[in-house]
């Protein structure tokens, strides 16, 4: 009998070693998991075309801000962004250009499990203003250059640091401008960004 009360007791103890260290486990991860609001401030390299027709390409370098704040379910949220860029000396010459963009919409993160890597896709829409001497007088995009539609969709790749932290490796987008240009008043913008996310 006092064996078996032994062997008894060391089972339930045994039971109960495993069942601690089991959720000790499952809650490892949910403390660990990044809060939910995020400020992403990154560099930000685009390749716009000003000519109406052919490529005409010229690169910008500048930042961008953009906050993010999800809604159920929690892989969708609401983002909104900031970009700022500047070019000088396009088209071999001395015409610059300094372009700011401001979008909202929506961002899906994809289902990462545990995986520190966070995939995500996201449509956003809003307005541009240019400045520079790119966009002076004769110039047709004159006309609108304090305000002209802005679109864009595309997605990103976040690798989590820690809770508070991630490396935004980068976010792709395709980016639409209207800029009057005497033609088809239409540009079309690749935009890279990639820096610090900072969960709140």
């Amino acid at each position: 009998m006092r064996f078996s009360l032994r062997v008894f007791s060391s089972l339930l103890l045994t039971i109960a070693a495993v069942s601690t260290t089991s959720l000790v486990a499952q809650a490892a991860p949910a403390a660990d998991k990044p809060l939910p609001a995020e400020l992403a401030l990154d560099y930000t390299y685009m390749r716009s075309n000003a000519p109406p027709s052919g490529c005409g390409c010229f690169m910008l370098n500048g930042g961008s801000g953009t906050v993010d704040w999800p809604v159920k379910p929690n892989n969708f949220a609401l983002v909104a962004d900031l970009t700022i860029t500047a070019a000088s000396k396009i088209d071999s010459t001395n015409l610059n250009l300094t372009l700011g963009i401001f979008t909202v919409g929506a961002r899906y993160r994809f289902p990462s499990g545990h995986s520190h890597i966070q995939p995500f896709a996201q449509v956003m829409a809003g307005g541009a203003r240019a400045s520079g001497s790119l966009v002076l007088q004769p110039n047709p995009a004159y006309t609108n250059a304090s305000l002209a539609f802005a679109g864009q969709a595309g997605g990103g790749v976040d690798i989590r640091v820690n809770r508070r932290f991630s490396w935004r490796v980068v976010d792709a987008d395709y980016l639409v401008t209207t800029f009057d240009n005497g033609s088809n008043n239409h540009q079309n913008n690749a935009r890279l960004s990639s820096g610090l996310v900072i969960h709140f």
